[in-house]
């Protein structure tokens, strides 16, 4: 499948991309992305952490239900991601699972919600030049 061209216009419309991820516990939740995920943070202030994530990429799906945002991290070893984030005390609450297009499973943050991890098996555009 060829790459969409990008004209010098499209370039720099957009910088990046900032997730929010909505939660009973915020700080706990935080917690987990610094320490646990061990993810770079700058602090917006007053403890306000924000999150450098990796490369990332955006799939549009059809739904005839009510229509949704979700948010999957993205592995290249999905077994020696979920054992290295069991060790370092993530719950994993979702065992591997194979879905054709790729591996699922899920973490539990210290609020409870899930966030999903998963290895494509798909051609993947997080990592195109620009």
């Amino acid at each position: 499948m060829a790459a969409a061209v990008r004209t010098a216009d499209d370039r720099d419309m957009f910088s990046g991309a900032h997730v929010i991820l909505y939660t009973r516990d915020a700080e706990a939740d935080r917690a987990f992305l610094k320490d646990v995920a061990g993810f770079p943070h700058v602090d917006a202030g007053r403890g306000w952490l924000i999150f450098k994530l990796p490369p990332a990429e955006v799939a549009v799906h059809p739904t005839s239900e009510e229509p949704k945002h979700e948010l999957y991290l993205m592995c290249d070893d999905l077994t020696t991601t979920l054992k290295d984030l069991e060790d370092r005390g993530a719950e994993i609450s979702r065992a591997i699972t194979d879905q054709g297009w790729g591996l699922l499973a899920a973490v539990r943050l210290p609020s409870g919600t899930e966030l999903p991890l998963y290895e494509p098996r798909h051609p993947t555009a997080h990592s195109l030049s620009p």
